[in-house]
């Protein structure tokens, strides 16, 4: 049997709902509190978690994105506002100014991440994250001149970056492959709704410009940092910190969260696994780890464009009242994109097709955007642009969360050393976006990084084809391989 055969039966099976059902129901019975469930009350019981979860973690976890866009994404609106000329900002102090962002955001991804996974209160570690972003954002009001910017928002990177690839790994601890997808897509919608709503929030605070003395764009840093922080404080309160101690679940329905996640991961999440040193070790050497590094990393070189949205939106050449309402509609078609995207990749137990649509979408945005000047044109470019780069992204970001396998700390490590690389685009990428109102370059380099994602994708999708051949025919290479325990209980990857 080759491989295409192999992928073929393997997608059969999955299409086989009730019998999959009913094989879970039955090796759900080896737990004593599930024994006893009828087929009905099982599925009842499961779906009543999942609605549980999506009210406990769901929510929060998407305002809590929101906000920590708002947060980062506010320096864009202040441009518009007069942040260069209050402060005597040069353009190129400006792109350093956001540059230094992502330079703290990088450098302290992974070091959280192993904190997150080693400690019993993810969820708290997360808020009190937000509540120091949301202080620094608010101290950004406070700033007289470029050191003083460079400071806040280079600390704002440190403490933001607990934030995503914590989420990532946090969400992992409740969720199963099945629904994951749909999860990191509901997750990134925060970040494109706060992209969609942060221009129309700025429309209403810098009328205060003036109001005791202080300019509009300090109002915004001030008011946006003062929510965070209030948000972050009942957040924590809300957020569970383990599926064992999960609230408003009965014992029989915790019992089912943590034997379903146990049941597909093969194994625990235990914490005391690993040091971290080794739980790193082995994320570097996997090659998946670096497989999925040239797929994120390709398409954040692309969708560093949404840092310099309101300035490229603004090369139309409408007034800034105007600008900031056109940068709504494509985050949140972006939004309704991602969520179809996620929900199909998930209901299709299918990767790597619903990451190719999105980014050839990309490269034909990008050649739209590189070869004219045409209002009707370039809108549209604009409008597919962030579409498409996000709902790419986050099946790549479930694609990797379950295909980088246990120990849990390891997990935890690959996912921000994959994260952290891969957000040093908007590190360099700033200083491409000159030229207005063609900006070549910026859409020059755009239109190469989407096609390398392809290109990316289809090695990836390869190369676990082939660990998935090995693995039918019980062969299991020592770099990056399931557990024992994963392999006795069935894992494949996800194509």
């Amino acid at each position: 049997m080759d491989l295409k055969d192999t992928e073929v039966e393997r997608q059969m099976t999955m299409g086989k709902k009730d019998a999959g059902h009913q094989e879970m129901i039955e090796k759900a019975a080896l737990s004593p509190l599930l024994a006893p469930l009828t087929p009905e009350e099982f599925a009842k019981a499961d779906k009543r978690v999942t609605r549980v979860l999506d009210l406990l973690i769901m929510g929060p976890m998407i305002i809590i994105y929101i906000f920590n866009y708002l947060d980062r994404q506010s320096i864009s609106a202040a441009k518009l506002a007069g942040i260069e000329e209050d402060l005597n900002l040069t353009d190129t102090e400006y792109q350093t100014a956001i540059s230094l962002l992502f330079l703290g955001y990088c450098l302290c991804q992974v070091p959280s991440n192993l904190v997150v996974s080693k400690i019993k209160w993810p969820g708290v570690y997360i808020c009190a994250a937000m509540a120091a972003w949301g202080v620094v954002s608010a101290c950004t009001a406070a700033t007289k001149d470029f050191g003083g910017l460079v400071a806040t928002r280079f600390f704002l990177g440190i403490v933001e970056a607990a934030f995503f690839p914590g989420a990532l790994y946090y969400l992992s601890l409740f969720y199963t492959r099945k629904a994951f997808a749909t999860r990191v897509a509901l997750l990134y919608s925060g970040s494109q709704l706060g992209n969609a709503f942060g221009g129309l929030l700025a429309i209403g605070i810098l009328k205060l410009d003036g109001v005791h003395g202080i300019q509009g764009w300090r109002w915004l840093f001030l008011l946006e940092g003062a929510v965070t922080v209030g948000l972050a404080i009942v957040f924590a309160f809300i957020l569970p910190s383990s599926p064992a101690t999960c609230p408003m679940l009965s014992d029989t329905e915790r019992e089912l969260l943590l034997w379903r996640i146990k049941t597909e991961q093969g194994a625990a999440d235990k914490r005391d696994e690993l040091t971290a040193s080794q739980a790193f070790s082995l994320a570097l050497v996997d090659p998946k780890t670096w497989c999925f590094i040239g797929i994120l990393y390709s398409t954040y070189i692309a969708a560093a464009v949404t840092q310099f949205f309101p300035t490229v939106v603004a090369s139309l050449n409408y007034d800034r009242t105007l600008t900031y309402v056109l940068t709504a509609p494509p985050y949140l078609f972006t939004v309704i994109t991602m969520v179809i995207n996620g929900h199909y990749s998930d209901k299709r137990q299918n990767r790597w097709q619903h990451i190719l649509g999105p980014m050839v979408v990309a490269v034909i945005a990008n050649v739209i955007a590189v070869s004219t000047l045409a209002l009707p044109a370039r809108y549209l470019a604009m409008m597919l642009m962030p579409s498409s780069y996000y709902a790419a992204a986050i099946v790549i970001l479930s694609w990797m969360t379950e295909s980088i396998t246990q120990p849990a700390p390891k997990r935890a490590a690959a996912m921000a050393f994959i994260n952290a690389l891969c957000n040093t685009p908007n590190i360099w990428t700033s200083y491409l976006y000159t030229g207005a109102p063609r900006f070549t370059i910026a859409f020059s380099v755009n239109l190469a990084a989407s096609a390398l994602a392809v290109v990316f994708t289809l090695i990836t999708r390869i190369y676990l084809m082939r660990k998935n051949a090995d693995l039918d025919k019980n062969k299991v290479t020592a770099r990056g391989a399931p557990t024992d325990e994963q392999v006795a209980a069935g894992f494949r990857y996800t194509l």
